[in-house]
């Protein structure tokens, strides 16, 4: 096993290494100055957008825009909004934040293009459902429907590793800390989520938005609001905390130069898997919106980062850091969903007695739980419209048969190599999809352009959002 875990952290480690990270900033900066700033200026609207429902809902598609929105959500807050915050800072120190701010603030714009081009390139399957996504843009926009299928090929590996094992790793982590007695119990509580998993897989798109609707809004306001009532607490060290994570992003002096690179190398990759920018995740689910107009599709994708990175990682790692989870004070044994479980079981702890530090460890347990299903029934959607893709639709089913037993792999394997998996196979997704967004640029900022400029939104009747039959 530890020859495994050697092999797997070495392929880890090239796929956060400098060069890709270079490649995803300088792209992320690049196309944030060609789409003049789209994800800073434009952001007002796109929440406007889930407010009040556009006029053009009666265009083709699946979902509507919350639910569009609420299902890309699904598959990312989760682990990485929990436990993806707490390796990073255990791993990258406290530093890794800002680079986990910085990499989804620019990487919005990947969003926005991906999103807009999925919609735009998007078909009818054979089932008569709306299909698209990097795969689909890069068949039918570049005409490189090889390299499709190698995109597709890594949303399998993407869904089965980031979408299923380590979401199932974290659950059962997160439990076993609230509940010690239940280390005993893994192989039974990997089949429990499995059970869970398999109920909504099978009702497809549909079933998905309409759970993940209602789960993800409210766990995420029971857990920002332990969070809130933490940090409420402990208001006068919140700027301190932030001190210390510029300063151990920043500044050598108190890092060190090796250690802010290792900074910046777990804060781009825990971004990544918080956000999934420019994994091309998103745009599969954004590309079935009911919308005629595929810019506003890139709209409501590229907000996503500001849910589930800005608000609900900064507050996870602000908990973290004031209550003192970190460095040397980093309570013995402890990483990942367990790690953000103490942190928020000291932080109510020290104030309102032991009774409610357990509630707020069981809060962390519980929103993990609920974050992790949801991101997977998400993530096994997207595998479904890759499977598809490769292979057609008799392929779907035994796919989601291999997702579900890995899930229970994921429950029982070990957390470093799960993480380093999913790392790998991130990395493997953004470089396709980032091949496809940076040739497909003047797609997208004409359509942009069209769109802003022309106010061709105020006039429906001359757009179809009627997508072809695929081939």
């Amino acid at each position: 096993m530890d020859t495994v875990l050697t092999i797997v952290d070495t392929i880890a480690g090239y796929a956060r290494g400098y060069p890709f990270i270079v490649l995803l900033l300088g792209s992320s900066i690049y196309l944030t100055i060609r789409m003049r700033g789209v994800q800073f200026c434009k952001a007002k609207q796109a929440f406007h957008y889930l407010v009040k429902q556009p006029d053009d809902q009666q265009g083709r598609g699946e979902v509507s825009n919350f639910g569009a929105l609420a299902t890309v959500l699904s598959g990312t807050i989760g682990t990485g909004n929990i436990a993806g915050v707490a390796t990073a800072i255990t791993f990258g120190g406290p530093g890794a934040i800002f680079w986990m701010w910085v990499t989804a603030l620019f990487g919005m714009v990947l969003k926005y293009c991906s999103c807009t081009l999925a919609h735009h390139y998007r078909r009818v399957d054979g089932n008569g459902e709306i299909a698209g996504g990097p795969m689909y843009t890069l068949k039918y926009g570049l005409n490189m429907p090889v390299l499709g299928m190698i995109f597709a090929f890594f949303v399998l590996l993407g869904a089965v590793t980031t979408g299923g094992m380590v979401q199932a790793n974290s659950v059962v982590d997160g439990i076993i800390y609230v509940v010690p007695q239940a280390y005993d119990y893994k192989f039974l509580i990997g089949l429990v989520i499995c059970a869970l998993v398999a109920v909504v897989i099978l009702g497809g798109v549909k079933r998905i938005a309409t759970v993940a609707s209602v789960v993800v809004p409210i766990m995420a306001l029971i857990y920002c609001a332990a969070a809130f009532l933490i940090l409420l607490l402990n208001a006068g060290q919140i700027p301190g905390a932030f001190g210390t994570i510029f300063n151990y992003a920043l500044n050598p002096a108190a890092a060190g130069w090796g250690a802010i690179g290792v900074a910046i190398q777990f804060g781009v990759a825990r971004a990544i898997f918080a956000s999934e920018v420019g994994m091309g995740t998103a745009p599969i689910a954004l590309a079935a919106t009911k919308t005629n107009y595929s810019v506003r599709a890139g709209m409501i994708g590229m907000i996503g980062p500001w849910f589930d990175t800005m608000l609900i990682c900064t507050m996870t790692a602000l908990v973290i850091i004031v209550t003192g989870h970190w460095g040397d004070t980093l309570p013995c044994g402890l990483n990942g969903a367990s790690l953000s479980a103490s942190a928020f079981e000291t932080g109510l702890k020290d104030t309102f007695g032991a009774v409610a530090g357990t509630i707020g460890a069981v809060i962390v347990g519980i929103g993990l739980m609920f974050f992790a299903y949801t991101t997977m029934i998400a993530w096994a959607y997207f595998g479904d419209r890759a499977i598809q893709f490769l292979l057609g639709a008799k392929a779907v089913l035994p796919f989601r048969m291999v997702f579900i037993a890995l899930i229970l792999v994921g429950a029982l394997g070990p957390l470093e190599i799960v993480w380093a998996l999913a790392d790998v196979s991130n990395v493997l997704m953004i470089l396709p999809n980032l091949f496809a967004i940076l040739l497909l640029a003047g797609m997208v900022k004409k359509l942009s352009e069209q769109y802003f400029k022309e106010k061709v939104h105020e006039k429906p009747e001359e757009i179809s959002a009627h997508p072809p039959e695929e081939k």
